[in-house]
């Protein structure tokens, strides 16, 4: 008896990066202390071109390995009650280089402008307090989730650049 195998292709879901992002209000944060500890958070965002700015206190772990310049990534995931398999949960996952802006030059004025019209009054509040620092998050690279078999490279743009299938991914 002769059998043929043929294995199915998984067709790739078409990437939906931007939208991923816009359906998000704030950003999961990794960074790494002085002693190179984790320290995870998050923060609510606007985006300007392809840069995410955040608004932080120093009253909190990460916003010193911010200013400092550490080692940052960040992520965006769908949320997981829209999510149908947790295991390929929808995820953009980017390296970041972190700097602080500078105290009401006019990126700062622009800037916090946008978070208090994304955000609310609220920022009126906190970016008036000595401790809030702004803070934007320059993409460098990352990967892009939404399925299985359906993993993508991100450049610094946030365009996608290569398909990731079969890359660091073996049968156990």
């Amino acid at each position: 008896m002769n059998h043929t195998h043929t294995e199915k292709k998984i067709k790739p879901v078409v990437p939906k990066v931007q939208e991923l992002i816009n359906a998000s209000k704030s950003v999961i944060l990794a960074t790494v202390d002085a002693d190179g500890f984790p320290n995870p958070s998050y923060a609510p965002f606007v985006q300007v071109g392809s840069t995410f700015y955040i608004l932080v206190s120093f009253m909190a772990k990460h916003t010193k390995n911010l200013a400092d310049g550490r080692k940052t990534a960040i992520m965006f995931i769908k949320d997981e009650s829209a999510t149908k398999q947790i295991y390929a949960r929808e995820r953009l996952t980017l390296e970041v280089t972190p700097s602080q802006i500078e105290r009401d030059s006019e990126v700062w004025n622009n800037v916090v402008a946008q978070l208090k019209q994304a955000h609310g009054k609220v920022v009126d509040v906190i970016s008036g307090m000595g401790d809030f620092i702004l803070i934007a998050l320059q993409p460098v690279k990352g990967s892009y989730v939404n399925g299985f078999g359906s993993a993508y490279f991100v450049d610094a743009h946030l365009e996608i650049v290569e398909h990731g299938n079969d890359v660091n991914h073996q049968a156990g």
